[in-house]
């Protein structure tokens, strides 16, 4: 069975940092690029981030660029997102999501998606 399992989201005040973690199982995970995509109340999915099979290429949407980094550790079939100076709006669930083969932003392309974590950043 296909599982993704995100944790790390919560409650954060404006400037602030998480990281969050999407763990995998029942796939082989070093062969598949892995996402984040996000939801907020009332909109709908909005790609983040990407990172190839091997971790070698990343991609992020422009809002994120240079305040979120994307990262995996194969060994341990784990994805991971950082995100800093966070910002209202930003608040949303994130789910992480797979496909097999390349990156590509088209968030209906995806094989495997998890259940989300919801992040909210208010004072």
């Amino acid at each position: 069975e296909v599982q993704l399992v995100e944790s790390g989201g919560g409650l954060v005040q404006p400037g602030g940092s998480l990281r969050l973690s999407c763990a995998a199982s029942g796939f082989i995970f070093k062969r598949y690029a892995m996402s984040w995509v996000r939801q907020a109340p009332g909109k709908g999915l909005e790609w983040v981030s990407s990172v190839t099979d091997e971790g070698g290429n990343t991609d992020y949407e422009d809002s994120a660029e240079g305040r979120f980094t994307i990262s995996r550790d194969n060994a341990k079939n784990t994805l991971y997102l950082q995100m800093n100076s966070l910002k209202p709006e930003d608040s949303a669930v994130y789910y992480c999501a797979a496909r097999a083969g390349g990156i590509v932003t088209t968030t209906s392309l995806y094989d495997y998606w998890g259940q989300g974590t919801q992040v909210t950043v208010s004072s």
